[in-house]
């Protein structure tokens, strides 16, 4: 949400907009942040402030962040305010809102010594991997001891407390001079002159997360933020020209996380590329709305960058910008040295949940000189529902891919082997130039596992020639109620699907209520694999001709 009059006018009751000193009183102000009393997590802000026409006294029009209002601002066909859904206002008592506690309260509040179970378990602190870690080190039966020696302190977590406002530096640093880790998720902040007092009086502190904190887009004076290494801004409503403008109060930024901020654009003011970030190893854009590729390629030359999450957004296409040079070469660059390449130390990338559906992106992935673990799941190219790609002809085209959708890729032969047999059963081998558009990898797998063309005699017709289109496998029966039965050799169309073949294995083998299962054999591969999607053809699996499927059943 925005805070500004601009997208959230202020209106009197007869529909003309306030004065200033019309919408301020009662203790509270336009635009400030504020929570229902006693539930610090439900929160909103301050739209209008006045008489309600036919209720008595003065009320509070809230527009609340969770949208569980009672309308959109107006009432009884008067409009009062603006909300940001259609029934995220409502209008509240003075004496039923918060304006929320200072920081050093809410530590107190935090960790004093008769703290309730549930107030333990929001005793926690992100690690760099975003994940919450116990703080242990306060030790739950010694927090009253504790309470005098807040200096030993060095993470914690005052999450969810209303907290709206902060001493200066100087008390906060009398009281907790060594904190290193500081959670502020779902609190009333909103000034960033706030956040630089907070951290001028935190000289040590490397973690800070504000998520859920709806931060000001006004910048008046750059907080310093010297030493921190990792921000979370997830749903502050940040826009990337206030990233831009914290730049230069990051120094030493290795993560920056900005989910969940409807970021659309990424905008360099004086340039095609962002720049600095020097010391950026992590860059979370995950849950915004970037629908197009040319955004993310002006992060391309940020020098240190190994992790960029991109899971969430509208990206229907994905490239490497391989004839892309930068205009502006780093002054500190060695000026012989021209071969500076885009993205040079990605080496993780998550596109998971996007709207990829071409192979070209899939190909493209390859051109990226470290990138070795890659998120694609649920997009249209990787859902075979969809006609998309099955998981071993993701390993096979990624050379370079160790990781694929959180999973190690172990080995990759088996897959390769499947890949090329799904290529040889599915186009004419001898239009090469047609296999390179759409196979880029086929001839080099081909050659690298000896694979031999299978070729059928020519001069064949009528049922010869029919024949000649079928593919040969081996079927093996290996469950363990199935008894001794010799393996059999059948020749199948390739569109025989997993369910056809396993109606056609009962009758084969002479099976009767045995649930089947199906599992693909083939030379180089450790491991047989589960034929799982009994609508899929065995051509569209890679099972072609000398494949053995291992007949077992389920348990």
């Amino acid at each position: 949400m925005n805070e500004t009059s601009e997208s959230h006018p202020i209106w009197e009751p007869n529909g003309q907009a306030a004065a200033p000193s019309a919408v301020q009183g009662l203790g509270f102000q336009i635009g400030q942040r504020v929570h229902a009393v006693g539930n610090p997590r439900r929160i909103g802000t301050v739209r209008y402030v006045g008489a309600v026409e036919g209720y008595a006294g003065d009320w509070v029009g809230v527009d609340w962040d969770d949208g569980e209002g009672k309308h959109d601002g107006s009432l009884g066909g008067v409009r009062y305010f603006s909300g940001s859904g259609h029934s995220s206002g409502s209008f509240v008592r003075p004496k039923n809102l918060s304006a929320g506690i200072s920081f050093l309260e809410g530590l107190h509040l935090r960790y004093r010594g008769d703290s309730t179970k549930e107030e333990e378990d929001e005793m926690y602190v992100y690690s760099t991997s975003q994940k919450r870690v116990s703080i242990e080190f306060v030790g739950k039966n010694k927090i009253q001891e504790k309470l005098n020696h807040f200096k030993e302190l060095i993470g914690a977590s005052v999450s969810n407390l209303g907290v709206s406002s902060v001493e200066p530096f100087n008390e906060i640093n009398a009281i907790v001079p060594n904190l290193k880790e500081l959670d502020l998720t779902g609190n009333l902040l909103s000034r960033w002159q706030d956040i630089g007092t907070l951290c001028e009086g935190l000289p040590a502190l490397e973690i800070l997360n504000l998520t859920n904190n709806l931060m000001s887009c006004d910048i008046p004076k750059l907080p310093s933020l010297a030493s921190i290494r990792v921000l979370v801004l997830n749903n502050c409503s940040i826009t990337w020209n206030l990233v831009e403008k914290l730049q230069e109060s990051l120094p030493v930024i290795e993560e920056l996380h900005l989910m969940e901020n409807k970021i659309r654009t990424i905008g360099p003011e004086a340039s095609n590329f962002v720049k600095g970030f020097d010391s950026l190893r992590l860059l979370n854009l995950e849950e915004n709305s970037i629908d197009s590729w040319h955004e993310i390629l002006k992060l391309s030359y940020l020098r240190s960058l190994e992790e960029l999450h991109l899971s969430g957004n509208k990206l229907k296409h994905i490239s490497y910008p391989f004839d892309h040079k930068r205009p502006d070469i780093p002054n500190d660059y060695d000026k012989q040295d021209t071969s500076i390449r885009p993205f040079e130390n990605l080496q993780i990338l998550l596109l998971g949940s996007n709207e990829i559906d071409d192979l070209a992106s899939i190909d493209s992935l390859n051109l990226f000189p470290r990138l070795m673990d890659i998120r694609l799941s649920e997009n249209p190219i990787v859902d075979p529902t969809k006609g998309g790609l099955p998981r071993f002809v993701l390993i096979a085209r990624l050379a370079k891919i160790k990781m694929l959708n959180g999973s190690e890729v172990e080995s990759k032969i088996f897959e390769q082997f499947r890949y090329v047999r799904l290529v040889m059963a599915k186009m004419q081998l001898d239009d090469m130039e047609e296999i390179k558009r759409v196979h880029p990898r086929f001839i080099e797998l081909k050659a690298l596992h000896g694979i031999a063309d299978e070729k059928p005699p020519s001069g064949m017709a009528g049922p010869q020639k029919m024949s000649s289109g079928l593919i040969c496998i081996t079927l093996k029966c290996v469950g363990a109620s199935m008894g001794e039965k010799p393996p059999l050799t059948k020749k199948l169309p390739p569109t025989t699907t997993v369910g056809k073949l396993k109606v056609l294995c009962e009758s084969f083998f002479k099976l009767k209520d045995i649930r089947l299962k199906l599992l693909i054999q083939e030379e180089g591969s450790p491991f047989p694999l589960l034929l799982d999607d009994d609508m899929a053809p065995l051509v569209d699996l890679g099972v072609g001709t000398g494949a053995t499927i291992l007949v077992g059943e389920e348990s």
